[in-house]
C-alpha cells in the first residue's frame, strides 16, 4: 500500500460541490466509485446533470446525447441542438469584485474588476466585428501571458469566431508552422517582450510571419514597436470601440479553439476543439475535482499556447479570479537565483490553487528553496502539477517544503482532449507517487497486449466510451481521417492516448511515460519516466535523457547526463544511478551505456525530444527541427558512440 501524504478533512469533502452534485444525482457522496461507473454507462444523463448543476448559460437542446452504433467514439454528437458562447460563461461575473491580476517578473501589477473586463472585451469585440470576423473566423495571438491576451480570448470568443495562440519566444517557423496553417483573418501581437531579467525586440520576426501568412487581414500591435507588414496595422489602443457585450452564440460541436501538438515528428498537427465540450470539460474539472469555488484565486504558470493557459482561463466560469504571470519564474541575480516569483504572488493575492511542473519543483529542491519557509502559503488549498510524471520522492518535498495541509493533484490529459483523464479530488486521499484518481465521465482504462483491462500491471492508456471534449477534428486537408489514424487506428473506436500507465485496485494511477518513446531491450516495455524519477535523486544532476539505441534486432537503454555547475559525471556517480535502476525499478532498465552531455533537447513546449536523439545516435534524420527549442544540442548526440561511457 503507498504511503498517504494527506487526507482531506471531512467539511472539505462534506461541503465540495463534488459532495453537492453526487447527491443531487442520488449517490452516497463518497461512493466515488458509484459515482464514476454511472457518469461513464448513463453518458446523457451525467452530461445533462452537469449542464444543469454548473448554471451553463445556453439554449441546451432535448438531447444531450447521440449515439451511433457503427462508429461509437467518432460518430457520437453531444447536445446536436445547443447554443451557447464561451465567452458568455466565462464572463458571467459582473461588478466590483476582481476578476484577473496580472503579475510579472520586475515586479508590476494590474488588476480588472468583472465590469472592467467585461468592457474591454467589448471594445476589442467591437473591433473583430468592425475588421470582419464571422463565427468560425480564425483569430491569433502571439502574445505574452497578460491582460491582453486575455482580452483577446474573450472577444474572439464573444463573437463566436475560433482563438488560436503561439508564445512570442517561438521562432519565426515555429510560429508559421502552427498559425501559418488555419489563416488567422486578424493577428494580435506584442513586439517588445520580456523574459529572464532580458528586454526582447521580436518586430522583425513578427514581420517575416505576417509576410508568411495568407489570408490576414488585420494586424492588432500591442506596446510599442512597429511591424513591416503587408496587411493594415492598427494600435490595441485604438482598436474597437465602446457599447454594450453581445454574445454570438454557436452550435455546441462549432469550433473555439486551435491548439497545436509538439510537431517533432512533421509539421504541429492543428487539433480543432468544440465549444461545448471545452466548456464541459472545465467546468467539471474546475468546480468537481479542483474544488474551485466562487471568489478562489488560481493560477497555473504557463505561457499563452500550452493547453494549461485556456484550462485557467476556464475557471472564471466558476466566479474565480484568475491571476497571469508573465516572465521568468526563477530569476538570476548578482549572487545567485530568486526562486520566489511564483510564492511572492501567492501571498500578495492570497491564491487559493497554484499550478506548476515537475522541472520547477526539481530546481526549487535542487536549490533548496522552501516555499513554505520564505513566503506566506496559508492560503493554497490546492497544488496541481502537470507536463511530465511527477516523482514519488518530489512528494515528499511538497509536504516538507510547502506545507502539510494542502491537496496536490498531479494531473495528466493532453492538448487532444484540453483536460484530463487522470485528476485530483476534494474526496480522495493524495498518495505517494500516484495520480489520484480517473476524471468522472471518461472511462479510462488501461489494456494490456492482449487487449484486456488490467489492474496493477502496466499497459495502454484508453478511454472506451465518448464524451465532449473530444477533437472536432485536425485542421486541413483530410482532417478526419488523420484524426482517426492518430488515436483509433490502433483500436477501433476505442480512444488510444499514447501513454503507458498503471491503475491500481484503490482507483489511482501512474503514467511511465509516452508509448512512442517507451523503451524495448529484450522485447520488454519500459517507461522512461521511471528511469527519469530514479536520476532525479541525484542533486548533481541537473537534467537527464533516455532513450533505445538499436543494435542486433533489439535495443539498448542509452541515458545521458546533464550535470549541475561545475559538476562531473563521474564512474562513481554513474554506478550509483545504476544500482538505484536496478533496486527500485528492475536490471531491465539499467542502462547499457551513460554519456555525459552539456543539454538536454526539448521542445518549445518544455517536453524532452527522446525520438530526436535517437534518431541522432542512428544516423537518421531528425523532422521539424524547428519545433525544438536548442536543436543545435542534437550535433553533441551524433558522436556519443565516439567516446567513452561511464
Amino acid at each position: 500500500m503507498t504511503q498517504v501524504m494527506w487526507t482531506p478533512e471531512a467539511a472539505m469533502a462534506e461541503h465540495s460541490a463534488l459532495s453537492r452534485f453526487a447527491r443531487e444525482a442520488g449517490f452516497d457522496p463518497f461512493d466515488y466509485d458509484g459515482l464514476h461507473r454511472w457518469s461513464i454507462s448513463d453518458i446523457e444523463g451525467f452530461w445533462s446533470k452537469l449542464w444543469d448543476f454548473a448554471g451553463v448559460i445556453g439554449e441546451r437542446g432535448n438531447v444531450a446525447f447521440v449515439p451511433d452504433q457503427a462508429h461509437w467514439m467518432t460518430g457520437a454528437r453531444f447536445f446536436p441542438d445547443a447554443s451557447i458562447n464561451l465567452a458568455e460563461n466565462l464572463l458571467k461575473r459582473s461588478g466590483a469584485d476582481i476578476a484577473v491580476v496580472e503579475g510579472d517578473e520586475a515586479g508590476g501589477r494590474r488588476q480588472m474588476t468583472a465590469d472592467q473586463l467585461r468592457a474591454e472585451t467589448a471594445r476589442i469585440a467591437n473591433g473583430l466585428r468592425a475588421a470582419g470576423v464571422q463565427p468560425g473566423d480564425r483569430v491569433a495571438a502571439v502574445l505574452p501571458n497578460r491582460i491582453e491576451c486575455l482580452v483577446t480570448l474573450l472577444a474572439t470568443a464573444a463573437v463566436g469566431a475560433v482563438w488560436t495562440s503561439c508564445s512570442p519566444d517561438f521562432g519565426g517557423a515555429a510560429i508559421t508552422d502552427r498559425i501559418g496553417q488555419v489563416k488567422p483573418k486578424v493577428l494580435f501581437v506584442q513586439p517588445h517582450i520580456r523574459y529572464g531579467g532580458k528586454a526582447q525586440d521580436i518586430s522583425e520576426r513578427l514581420s517575416e510571419v505576417t509576410g508568411r501568412i495568407e489570408g490576414l487581414e488585420q494586424i492588432v500591435v500591442i506596446g510599442e514597436g512597429t511591424l513591416d507588414a503587408s496587411a493594415p496595422v492598427a494600435a490595441y489602443a485604438d482598436f474597437g470601440s465602446d457599447g454594450p457585450l453581445e454574445f454570438t452564440r454557436v452550435g455546441f460541436n462549432d469550433p473555439v479553439y486551435i491548439l497545436y501538438t509538439s510537431g517533432t515528428t512533421g509539421k504541429p498537427k492543428a487539433i480543432v476543439h468544440r465549444t461545448g465540450g471545452v466548456l464541459l470539460q472545465h467546468l467539471k474539472e474546475h468546480m468537481l475535482h479542483g474544488d474551485v469555488r466562487p471568489g478562489d484565486k488560481l493560477m497555473w504558470y504557463s505561457n499563452s499556447a500550452w493547453m494549461m493557459y485556456h484550462w485557467m482561463v476556464s475557471a472564471l466560469a466558476c466566479e474565480a479570479t484568475i491571476a497571469l504571470y508573465d516572465g521568468a519564474p526563477i530569476l538570476k541575480t548578482s549572487d545567485g537565483f530568486d526562486c520566489g516569483p511564483l510564492w511572492r504572488m501567492v501571498e500578495a493575492e492570497g491564491l487559493t490553487h497554484l499550478g506548476i511542473s515537475p522541472k520547477y519543483l526539481a530546481t526549487l529542491a535542487e536549490k533548496d528553496f522552501a516555499p513554505g519557509r520564505e513566503a506566506d502559503v496559508s492560503s493554497l488549498r490546492w497544488l496541481m502539477s502537470a507536463g511530465s510524471p511527477v516523482a514519488p520522492h518530489q512528494y515528499d518535498w511538497i509536504y516538507e517544503a510547502i506545507k502539510p495541509d494542502f491537496g496536490f493533484a498531479s494531473i495528466s490529459g493532453g492538448t487532444e482532449i484540453l483536460g484530463c483523464f487522470l485528476i485530483g479530488s476534494p474526496f480522495h486521499p493524495v498518495r505517494r507517487g500516484m495520480l489520484t484518481t480517473r476524471a468522472l465521465g471518461l472511462a479510462v482504462n488501461v489494456l494490456d497486449e492482449r487487449g484486456a483491462p488490467v489492474i496493477g500491471r502496466a499497459g495502454e492508456l484508453v478511454c472506451t466510451e465518448p464524451f465532449p471534449a473530444m477533437p472536432l477534428t485536425f485542421w486541413g486537408e483530410g482532417g478526419d481521417e488523420r484524426y482517426r489514424q492518430t488515436y483509433f487506428a490502433d483500436r477501433p473506436e476505442i480512444w488510444t492516448h499514447g501513454d503507458r500507465a498503471t491503475l491500481n485496485a484503490d482507483g489511482s494511477a501512474v503514467i511511465h511515460g509516452r508509448s512512442d518513446f517507451t523503451l524495448n531491450p529484450g522485447g520488454v516495455r519500459i517507461g522512461t519516466a521511471d528511469i527519469y524519477n530514479v536520476c532525479e535523486q541525484f542533486a548533481d544532476v541537473e537534467d537527464c535523457i533516455t532513450f533505445g539505441r538499436p543494435v542486433d534486432n533489439d535495443e539498448e537503454i542509452i541515458l545521458c547526463l546533464k550535470m549541475g555547475d561545475g559538476r562531473q559525471a563521474t564512474p562513481e556517480l554513474a554506478n550509483s544511478i545504476r544500482t538505484m535502476l536496478r533496486k527500485e525499478c528492475s536490471p531491465r532498465h539499467v542502462p547499457a551505456a551513460i554519456y555525459m552531455v552539456s543539454d538536454i533537447p526539448y521542445t518549445i513546449n518544455g517536453k524532452r525530444v527522446e525520438g530526436a536523439c535517437k534518431a541522432m545516435i542512428s544516423g537518421l534524420e531528425v523532422k521539424n527541427k524547428a519545433s525544438l527549442a536548442n536543436p543545435d544540442c542534437l550535433i553533441e548526440y551524433a558522436r556519443l558512440g565516439e567516446g567513452a561511457a561511464l
